[in-house]
């Protein structure tokens, strides 16, 4: 059962040809400045992930105590999955108007236009 040639995974350049490993910075920062709601500019995002829908709404700026409430309480009041990662909720399926009503009613702002 032979399928062919083997694929030898260091055919092309090496390190030592003068390439350099490319060390890439985090894409967000995380703030260390902690603001009450109120202060909060939120933003959503929409992303793809293995063809489902994730509706993203950040960047939060509280302890990560009260993010892990306010993530659970929202999970459990929408009804669906939900992560927070570097200030980010993020929430499985697409809930943009159901997460803006509730997040307002916790009195966190929007930019103009999200």
């Amino acid at each position: 059962m032979n399928r062919g040639k083997k694929l030898d995974i260091f055919i092309g350049a090496d390190i030592d040809d003068g390439w350099a490993e490319v060390q890439s910075p985090r894409k967000t920062t995380i703030s260390n400045e902690i603001l009450e709601p109120q202060k909060h500019f939120l933003v959503f995002k929409k992303e793809k992930r293995r063809g489902k829908t994730v509706t993203i709404v950040g960047e939060f700026c509280l302890k990560a105590e009260s993010s892990e409430e306010i993530l659970k309480s929202l999970k459990k009041r929408l009804g669906c999955g939900g992560t927070f990662k570097d200030g980010w909720m993020e929430f499985q399926g697409e809930l943009k108007d159901k997460l803006r009503v509730l997040l307002v009613e916790s009195n966190f702002r929007f930019k103009h236009g999200h």
